[in-house]
């Protein structure tokens, strides 16, 4: 196992060398594709897009801290991109494990933070962790009563590694053209993932945010948040119930239709109460964040990484959204440039954000609608558009949206995953307009 680097030059170089041996291997393949048939250069690419998802995936492991949760966005886009199904379960890895740290350390911290003795504090804990994700470690654990919880552990010395990698990260995007956008938006998203990455630093204001969800789902079926324990709780290690349940991938080996369907449902409805009711979401939506019950029931997981809206920019995205949906190009268009999406009068730079809308909006205007299904071709058409936008630089994710779209991403993929079939007017219209009227002062 190779050491982990800590210092901000040490990180650079790992990252830096990751970045070149990825371009160089893509670079050697264009040469010898010249000399290939079809069938060999495909064959040679899926090796290729194979090779550098586990490379990525073992490299951004070991990091840990930022870079990870860059992998782990990758992650998020491996299915959109149609890449193979070993590159997906490779960058998978990264979910909700990363090299793990040893018991004897997480001992250490438990009992340093706690100010007491393992065996005083829980009947058992496992030495083997549930997870080792990019910020910290989670053990399954026993109270004295034998109630089982998970404690999670957060890795020693990761502030200062969060802050370096993202400096390097952001060296890397902007000097190479990875992003291909202006230095202001590139500022812009790195500031949001900066503050976010500072809060799930901070355990006590995960511990806030558990409290505050579980009691805003207290009394809807279908989806669990666990309860915390407080006198197990600082700002580095955070006690809370475990929940029941299986990760998305081992529940879909037995769930039938029905299930399937309950879950998709409960995801969904998840999103819309968090964005259109409590204007906080649950912003680290990849599926190592979530447990599937039998019948459907969903758990949510991992709560650092909230993002808080006010009422007027909800109200304003619910607009854009039932503008979108109705066909209404001109006020939509005109909301999506108060909202800083559209930094220009330029008609093609509208035409083709506008055209985005559109493909967005199609799942909400065909009835019945199956994510994952036959006529869900969605991710091609974004894919497909995507490179026009590189010569628009005025239309832009408005900070608020940076995290938001994140999520409906990650629910999206899930949904597709189980193949979930719904009325998705119907399901989201309520809340949309909830939020519009409590924002005019009529709620």
């Amino acid at each position: 196992m190779s050491k982990q680097p800590t210092s901000r030059l040490g990180r650079l170089a790992r990252l830096s060398g990751l970045t070149s041996k990825v371009g160089t291997s893509y670079l050697g393949q264009r040469v010898a594709a010249v000399f290939q048939d079809e069938d060999a250069r495909k064959d040679a690419m899926r090796r290729l897009h194979i090779t550098n998802a586990e490379r990525v995936a073992e490299t951004m492991g070991q990091l840990k801290g930022a870079a990870m949760k860059v992998g782990q966005g990758l992650a998020q886009l491996a299915e959109g991109l149609e890449l193979p199904d070993e590159v997906g379960r490779a960058l998978s890895k990264l979910n909700d494990r990363a090299e793990p740290v040893p018991f004897k350390t997480i001992r250490e911290d438990i009992e340093r933070e706690l100010e007491a003795p393992l065996d005083q504090l829980f009947s058992r804990i496992d030495p083997e962790p549930l997870g080792t994700a990019s910020l910290a470690q989670a053990h399954a654990a026993w109270l004295p009563d034998g109630r089982p919880v998970v404690v999670k552990v957060l890795h020693r010395h990761i502030e200062d590694s969060v802050a370096s990698d993202l400096a390097a990260l952001k060296g890397l995007f902007l000097t190479g053209k990875i992003l291909q956008r202006d230095r202001a938006e590139v500022d812009v998203i790195f500031d949001e993932i900066r503050q976010r990455l500072e809060e799930e630093l901070d355990y006590y204001n995960e511990a806030a945010n558990l409290n505050f969800f579980a009691n805003a789902f207290r009394d809807v079926p279908g989806i669990r948040v666990p309860a915390t324990h407080p006198t197990l709780c600082t700002g580095r290690v955070l006690t809370m119930d475990r929940l029941p349940g299986k990760p998305l991938e081992e529940f879909l080996l037995d769930a039938d239709e029905r299930a399937r369907q309950q879950a998709g449902l409960n995801l969904a409805r998840t999103f819309f109460i968090m964005v259109y009711e409590l204007r906080a979401l649950h912003a680290d939506p990849h599926a190592g964040n979530y447990l599937f019950e039998p019948d459907g029931t969903v758990g949510v997981l991992d709560f650092g990484c909230v993002k808080r809206f006010d009422e007027y920019f909800v109200a304003d995205y619910a607009r854009v959204a039932e503008h979108g949906i109705s066909g209404d190009k001109e006020t939509t268009l005109k909301l999506l440039r108060k909202l800083g999406g559209l930094c220009s009068e330029d008609p093609a730079a509208a035409e083709l954000l506008w055209e985005l809308v559109e493909i967005m909006a199609m799942p909400f205007r065909a009835g019945k609608f199956m994510a994952g299904g036959p006529e869900d071709d969605l991710q091609e058409r974004t894919r497909n558009i995507g490179p026009r936008f590189l010569r628009y630089p005025e239309i832009r994710t408005p900070r608020d949206m940076i995290y938001l779209h994140r999520a409906l991403g990650g629910i999206y993929s899930m949904l597709r995953r189980l193949q979930v079939s719904a009325n998705w007017r119907a399901l989201s219209r309520p809340y949309h307009e909830q939020a519009i009227r409590r924002a005019e002062g009529r709620v």
